[in-house]
C-alpha cells in the first residue's frame, strides 16, 4: 500500500531522495538540495525531518550511523527502487514535452 502512496513524488521528495544515494546527515541533505539546484530548491527542515521519518517507515531510507547526535541516512533497496521509478517517470513527461512542442520526434 504504502509503494502505490509513492507512484509519484513531489519536488522536495524527488530531491532528498537523490540526494541520499550517498550516506549524508540531515543538514547535509538540505545544503546539497539548495547547492545543486542553485537555489532554485530549498528543503527546509520541518519538511525534511517529516519526509525522513516518513521514508524510514516505508523503508525507503535507513539511518546508516548517528555520530555526535546526527543521524546519517541512505537508501535503502527500495528506496532506490523508488528513485529509479520516479526518474524514469520523468523522463517520459520530458519525452512527451519535447514532442508535443516539436523539439523530438516520435522514433
Amino acid at each position: 500500500m504504502a509503494r502505490k502512496q509513492l507512484k509519484t513524488l513531489t519536488e522536495p521528495m524527488y530531491y532528498i531522495l537523490l540526494n541520499l544515494i550517498e550516506p549524508i546527515h540531515g543538514y547535509g541533505i538540505m545544503k546539497k538540495i539548495e547547492d545543486s539546484t542553485d537555489g532554485r530548491v530549498k528543503v527546509g527542515a520541518g519538511t525534511l525531518y517529516s519526509l525522513l521519518s516518513r521514508f524510514l517507515k516505508e523503508d525507503i531510507v535507513s539511518i546508516v550511523s548517528v555520530k555526535d547526535g546526527k543521524k546519517t541516512y541512505c537508501l535503502t533497496e527500495k528506496g532506490k527502487s523508488v528513485l529509479q521509478d520516479e526518474y524514469d517517470r520523468l523522463k517520459l513527461l520530458v519525452i512527451d514535452g519535447n514532442i508535443a512542442l516539436g523539439e523530438g520526434s516520435h522514433e
